[in-house]
């Protein structure tokens, strides 16, 4: 807890049992929530995450990262958390960030945090793949003249949220798949929540999930199309769901068909979306 506010940390993970536990491991003794939802894995995620205390929730197939983060959050909300990082479990971004990223929004100075990979200008010495550093920069200068704003980067996947930010989104509007974090952070600039950015380290080795170039070529340009989209609508050209106040939102403890709880908290009742 910070400055009276319930922290949670969620993992959206995919055959993560190979990095779980070093991940899990440097978590900061303040996380009031520790969440993690497992996308249909084929290895022991879910096991780990037992072992180690985690409140776990399954899909019933693999949906995609941006549906795994739509229950990540949606559970963070109903289990009372004010302020909500997402730390992808295979221990490429350090969780001994969170303490920080979470004061900032704890203490009202941002609605929303990102863990910058750019900042530090060492991305490239993590590890980085040269033609992952073009592209991000290629995108975030794009993004950046379309949405008006001026971030480091939109492509981490070291992020934290109010719960204000978390309800008040049309997140259900969103992909499934991995654009769905670009067009979060779109909505959170149209919707005129405050972004800040700290600097983090990231390591890049085998076991780090990374998206193939294949699917990178979709995610780019899913991330074009997200700009051209928010500017389309700022200029009342066009209107997308995406970008409706009143699209569909998540719904904190509304049953769901697409998941179940798998453990650890005792009370909690069986789920599924």
């Amino acid at each position: 807890m910070i400055n009276g506010k319930r922290i949670a940390v969620v993992f959206p993970a995919y055959n993560a049992e190979k990095t779980l536990e070093a991940t899990v491991r440097e978590l900061p003794g303040l996380v009031d929530i520790r969440i993690l939802v497992d996308d249909h894995s084929s290895d022991g995620t879910l096991e780990v995450a037992h072992r180690l205390g985690l409140q776990t929730f399954a899909h019933n197939r693999n949906y995609g990262y941006g549906r795994n983060q739509q229950t990540c959050y949606r559970e963070a909300l109903a289990a009372g958390a004010d302020v909500v990082i997402m730390v992808h479990p295979d221990y490429q971004y350090t969780p001994l960030l969170v303490t920080a990223m979470a004061s900032m929004i704890a203490y009202d100075v941002y609605d929303v945090v990102l863990g910058s990979r750019i900042l530090g200008g060492r991305a490239r010495q993590g590890g980085m793949p040269a033609w992952k550093y073009v592209a991000n920069r290629f995108l975030t200068l794009f993004e950046n003249s379309f949405l008006g704003a001026k971030l480091s980067e939109y492509h981490t996947g070291y992020r934290a949220f109010s719960a204000t930010v978390l309800r008040e989104l049309p997140l259900l509007e969103n992909s499934d798949d991995f654009v769905f974090d670009n067009q979060m952070l779109a909505q959170c600039v149209m919707f005129g929540f405050r972004a800040g950015e700290v600097s983090c380290p990231a390591k890049y080795f085998p076991e780090a999930s990374s998206i193939n170039f294949h699917r990178s070529v979709q995610y780019g340009l899913g991330v074009l199309l997200t700009s051209v989209q928010f500017r389309l609508q700022k200029m009342r050209l066009a209107q997308f769901r995406i970008f409706n106040r009143n699209g569909r939102r998540l719904e904190p403890g509304v049953e769901a068909r697409y998941y179940t709880f798998t453990g650890q908290i005792g009370e909690r009742r069986s789920s599924g979306t």
